[in-house]
């Protein structure tokens, strides 16, 4: 912890502010890493970063501030680079995650066809965009009008839900699983589980060591609060 911002103030509270809501340390407000205001676009999101400043004690923790470090992000590098950030996500989706199977075992291949082909068929119908899977890692040419539907949708996130969409995509791997959870198809544990079926199956089959469990573990905690964050876009 040496080096770590030491806690100086006693008061933390949420003020509405021109464009937003905005959290104060003793009535000075708190800036990004870039010294930005930190305006937030819902009182909800407001208050559930003012937990996190308000549970600070001795020294100031960034690991145990996610929803802040969130929203650093969507102010300092989404922002100012939205279309590169909403067209860099839009390209898992010609590499999904989804769409590379396993071609044996036989088990680990029908679990993942159980699994991701629901998934699959939901974005044919409720995102018009009908991705293939194929068996193996060589790659496969997706429909471009179907990229080119899913790109669109992308892009049309403001830069919060595009901060959070970031690491569900990201952790993932796959943009059909995390378009799933923005939009209400699957629960982020379910998206977190469908996402580790190759892992999960190793597991099982020959073990799991402790730095490997602690590694998920962490992924599953940073999955779990992009989409808390991802929600509270859209609260009061």
């Amino acid at each position: 912890m040496s080096g770590a911002r030491r806690v100086v103030w006693s008061v933390v509270a949420v003020v509405a502010a021109e464009g937003g809501w905005g959290v104060t340390l003793d009535g000075r407000p708190v800036r990004t890493p870039a010294k930005a205001a930190l305006r937030l676009p819902g009182a909800a999101m407001a208050q559930a970063v003012a937990a996190e400043w308000a549970a600070q004690r001795v020294a100031i923790d960034p690991a145990t501030m996610p929803l802040t470090r969130m929203a650093n992000t969507a102010i300092d590098k989404v922002t100012p680079q939205h279309a590169q950030v909403a067209a860099m996500l839009a390209d898992y989706g010609g590499s999904d995650h989804l769409c590379y199977r396993a071609a044996a075992p036989a088990g680990l291949a029908a679990r993942q066809a159980a699994g991701w082909d629901p998934v699959l068929d939901w974005a044919a119908q409720a995102l018009d965009a009908r991705l293939v899977a194929v068996a193996g890692v060589m790659p496969v040419a997706q429909d471009p009008g179907a990229l080119a539907r899913l790109e669109t949708r992308v892009a049309a996130f403001d830069a919060f839900r595009l901060a959070a969409f970031h690491d569900l995509v990201a952790i993932s791997g796959s943009l059909i699983l995390a378009l799933a959870v923005t939009e209400g198809r699957l629960t982020a544990e379910d998206a977190w589980h469908l996402s580790r079926l190759d892992e999960d199956w190793q597991a099982e089959e020959w073990g799991e060591d402790a730095e490997a469990r602690a590694a998920a573990a962490a992924k599953h905690a940073d999955f779990l609060g992009a989409a808390r964050f991802f929600s509270l876009c859209s609260a009061a």
